[in-house]
């Protein structure tokens, strides 16, 4: 059985500021060895289920944030960037079941720890006219590959953003967040195990993977008319909007390409 961890940071226990998570802050270290112990837990977690592959995917920021030598022993690490599917970098159909440690919620959710869709120039993001954030974005991703995701661990919100979308999945609610900078967070041993624990119990019982109708439209909503500009110079792509662009495919796969386009345009703005 194959696991696929796709693993951020501003979901990990202990993080609560985005100054925390930027590389060459002051608390961006001691950062990355909370994300580390989070992520080690899942891997420990999917190995006692009987996991015979567990590959994690470093997506956070410039994704160099873990490191392959204090990574656990048995898990295959992704790391670096640019990378073509980002966070979902590697994912395909040889995995059984995908999981989303250290994740946060959507752009606009408040109280939540440091909530954005991948860059602050996303305001909000629709797919098929629902709004979804990264947990939706990836998901869906993954089940193209027919990939569902197992598990989704961080803030209550996040925990709450993925049960409204992916049912009844484990989710793993590390600390409670106050607003945007400021949350209750689980001791570091607490939160460890409860991560363990549901990534063990979670490949108990695998859920029906994430499935929408294609054709996929993607709406994207940016900060500022001129990164709508930008974004809209992709081919394919329709201004819907003084900040909002869209893209329409019947492959999802081409879909998350023009996200990925979208975005990276629009930071040049």
């Amino acid at each position: 059985m194959h696991i696929y961890i796709s693993a951020d940071m501003e979901g990990i226990s202990g993080v609560v500021h985005g100054a925390q998570t930027e590389p060459g802050a002051r608390e961006y270290d001691r950062a990355c060895a909370l994300m580390l112990g989070e992520v080690n837990a899942a891997v420990e977690g999917a190995l006692a289920a009987g996991a015979t592959r567990v590959v994690v995917n470093d997506s956070h920021w410039n994704m160099r944030n873990l490191r392959l030598e204090d990574l656990h022993p048995a898990a295959e690490l992704i790391s670096g960037s640019p990378k073509p599917f980002s966070m979902v970098q590697g994912l395909d159909d040889s995995f059984a079941a995908a999981m989303f440690v250290g994740y946060h919620a959507m752009s606009g959710t408040s109280p939540a720890s440091i909530d954005h869709t991948y860059t602050d120039a996303i305001q909000y993001v629709w797919l098929n006219e629902r709004e979804v954030g990264e947990i939706g974005i990836n998901a869906t991703f993954a089940g193209v590959f027919g990939v569902p995701v197992v598990l989704v661990t961080g803030d209550q919100l996040a925990c709450a953003e993925a049960r409204a979308l992916l049912g009844e999945i484990t989710t793993v609610q590390v600390k409670e967040a106050y607003s945007r900078s400021a949350a209750r967070c689980l001791p570091v041993a607490s939160a460890r195990r409860l991560v363990r624990e549901g990534a063990q119990a979670a490949l108990n019982n695998l859920p029906a993977p994430l499935r929408w109708d294609a054709p996929y439209t993607l709406a994207v909503e940016f900060a500022n008319t001129g990164q709508a500009e930008m974004a809209a110079l992709m081919p394919g792509s329709e201004r819907t909007g003084h900040r909002r662009v869209q893209f329409t495919h019947s492959d999802y796969v081409e879909v998350y390409r023009a996200w990925r386009v979208f975005y990276n345009l629009a930071e040049l703005a």
